[in-house]
């Protein structure tokens, strides 16, 4: 298992680069692991894309 300071640091710098689409990048990861076998991976992927749903904030309407 990941450290989560290194989750949020991974979460960040593709937040910062790729801005919303690191998200859905995140979770096509997470699938293609999961696809894959790779639970632990897949595990890992799905947290960082939760930090980057929290770093982005809520919805707006």
């Amino acid at each position: 298992m990941m450290p989560e300071t290194q989750v949020h640091t991974i979460a960040r710098q593709m937040f910062e680069k790729h801005g919303p689409a690191a998200i859905a990048a995140a979770a096509q990861k997470a699938q293609a692991c999961e696809n894959n076998g790779d639970a632990e991976e897949a595990r890992e992927w799905r947290h960082i894309e939760e930090a980057m749903k929290m770093m982005r904030g809520p919805h707006q309407s």
